[in-house]
């Protein structure tokens, strides 16, 4: 069974054609991908995440509203009672990135990545996610 994974913009970031082309790498390396589309708000990436029973959630973020977005979706994840690790793309300084782990972000991809360096992430996330049996 492939693993599922939702791909989401939250906030006013308008910008779209990475996270198109993170989904579809994604489906091509045989996940089966999710995206609820442009300008998502915390509690409806939550939801959705839970109502498609995912493994992980991706998050596009190039607005630069990161460290408030990125965080509220993990915290709306624990209010509804949901364990579901959340990985974090887009124009994230480095400096940012151990502040979103602190904040329970699982993994976080940075600029100039990858494709297999992407698939990699999002698989060490929930391979990890599955061997602490938080699944």
């Amino acid at each position: 069974m492939a693993q599922r994974i939702l791909v989401a913009k939250v906030g006013l970031d308008g910008h779209d054609r990475g996270v198109k082309v993170v989904a579809r790498m994604l489906r091509d390396a045989g996940f089966e991908v999710i995206y609820t589309g442009l300008f998502q708000t915390p509690d409806t990436v939550a939801a959705a995440a839970i109502d498609e029973d995912v493994d992980a959630i991706g998050l596009s973020m190039l607005s630069g509203a990161h460290m408030t977005l990125a965080p509220r979706v993990v915290q709306k994840l624990r209010d509804r009672g949901a364990d579901i690790p959340v990985i974090v793309g887009g124009i994230i300084p480095v400096p940012d990135v151990p502040k979103l782990r602190e904040a329970g972000v699982a993994g976080v991809i940075t600029p100039g990545s990858t494709a297999e360096e992407v698939i990699a992430m999002v698989r060490a996330v929930i391979d990890q996610h599955i061997a602490q049996g938080r699944v």
